[in-house]
């Protein structure tokens, strides 16, 4: 195992020093300008477009409202990367890290944009649904099915597999530290639950969890939310922490400062997902007038997760100091910092509160890799070893080292990602012409609604035909 760690750790060491950091920041500035600041100056329109009334298609049945679609990611993103990742990135890079999240969380809900509305342009009608995402826009936009087919590969190694040992990874060190429970039984425990969603078919299970999941977020929120208010005196020698670590001379002089970006980017990707092909997935499932509104809820949610949840976290666990050299790893940093705020009952609300999160994302994440199969070949056997292959990574999870597990899921992020942003950087300019269709309807009073004869070449869009969305209920 060591040379495998240390082949993985040389990797990340190459595509997250000269590679993602550069190409993560360059493509969020280069996507901000030239989509003259849409994460920023449309944030009223953010919230206009949540709450508008779902649109009806032209068969006459309605879709995903934008606000549930909000509220599912939104509540969706509320898990592992907010409470273990946040806690690693701050053990590891300093509180400096929290400042890169910002600027990756800023700069990347750009991609986020663009990744998203082009999941909208290129969404394929299956029944009474949808289905898109980066393999469907890289077919039909970029004419390349091999490079979908290596991204749709990509994609469920990432979270079928590396991602799921990430979250049971993290049930594992969540219930050892406030229950004593062992990872060979969590491991038991889990490899019983996903295989009965998975290969019984007991859809019940994910369904509990995805009706719980909501409320447990909702929860956590209001506790981070507390324990921030009544540390309130406390948030401008936290802020100005924050940015010393992330400049100060005496962290470039250690190497503090490199650990701060490097952490603060790796962490806020992992937990945003912006630009990274994830969140396009669910995007095109979503039923709206015009592909830039999806584009618009898209960025809103980066903000959501990154400066409103991540923070919080972050402050919780600052504040409680001893981060630095704790012998506790992620979510167990987290469990501390809740508990010196607000007592000892609130380590056991979090360990509750992981387990379902991380469950549920085990879930989604193994349907990212089904789906993503399907998109390949159709193939009962293939689905057959991915399923073998998902309940191996949970319990390799539950047993594994944190360290090892992050690095393994930094590595495929970063691969993941890069092959994301080549694409949407080729069809920005399908992007640049929608994004301008909207912007002029909106000038012009109306409710847009999109066509896609006005794009050069309509002819990878399989929906967008004239009289196919009416509009408003």
């Amino acid at each position: 195992m060591t040379f495998i760690e240390n082949l993985v750790g040389e990797a990340n060491d190459i595509l997250w020093s000269y590679v993602l950091i550069i190409v993560l920041i360059g493509l969020g500035l280069y996507f901000t300008i030239r989509t003259k600041l849409v994460q920023f100056i449309n944030i009223p329109e953010m919230f206009r477009v949540i709450f508008d009334k779902r649109s009806i298609n032209a068969s006459g049945k309605k879709g995903t409202s934008s606000f549930q679609a909000f509220a599912i990611s939104a509540a969706s993103r509320v898990g592992t990367g907010n409470l273990a990742g946040v806690a690693s990135a701050v053990a590891i890079g300093g509180p400096g890290a929290i400042f890169w999240m910002w600027v990756i969380a800023l700069l990347g809900a750009a991609s986020g944009f663009v990744e998203s509305t082009l999941a909208q342009v290129y969404k394929v009608p299956e029944k009474s649904q949808y289905r898109g995402g980066p393999a469907y826009y890289m077919e039909k936009g970029l004419k390349s099915r091999w490079l979908g087919i290596i991204f749709a590969i990509t994609i469920t190694f990432t979270y079928g597999l590396v991602f799921n040992s990430v979250q049971s990874n993290t049930i594992s060190l969540a219930f050892d530290d406030q229950f004593h429970i062992s990872g060979s039984t969590m491991a038991i425990i889990l490899l019983v639950l996903v295989a009965l969603v998975i290969f019984g078919g007991l859809k019940s299970i994910a369904n509990v969890s995805q009706v719980i999941v909501p409320v447990m977020a909702t929860i956590y929120l209001l506790i981070a939310f507390y324990v921030v208010l009544i540390n309130i005196g406390a948030i401008p020698e936290i802020i100005s922490l924050i940015f010393a670590n992330a400049f100060g001379l005496r962290e470039v002089a250690g190497g503090g400062f490199g650990a701060a970006i490097m952490m603060g980017i790796k962490r806020g990707l992992f937990s945003n997902e912006a630009g990274m092909g994830s969140a396009p997935n669910a995007a095109a499932t979503a039923e709206v007038s015009h592909p830039v509104k999806q584009g618009l809820i898209q960025a809103l949610g980066v903000f959501f997760d990154t400066l409103l949840i991540c923070t919080a976290t972050g402050f919780i666990i600052i504040t409680a100091g001893n981060y630095a050299g704790s012998d506790l790893d992620g979510i167990q940093l987290t469990q501390n910092a809740f508990t010196q705020h607000v007592g000892d009952w609130s380590g056991i609300f979090i360990a509750i509160a992981i387990f379902l999160f991380a469950y549920s994302s085990i879930l989604g994440n193994y349907y990212y890799g089904e789906s993503n199969i399907g998109y390949i070949k159709d193939s009962p056997g293939w689905l057959f070893v991915y399923r073998l292959a998902v309940l191996a990574m949970v319990a390799f999870g539950a047993l594994a080292s944190f360290d090892f597990v992050w690095a393994l899921a930094d590595l495929t992020m970063a691969i993941m990602a890069l092959i994301n942003l080549y694409a949407i950087t080729k069809l920005y300019k399908i992007v640049h012409v929608v994004l301008r269709d909207y912007r002029e309807q909106r000038r012009a009073g109306k409710d847009p609604v999109f066509n896609r004869e006005i794009l050069d070449d309509p002819s990878g869009v399989e929906f967008w035909e004239p009289g196919q969305v009416k509009g408003k209920e």
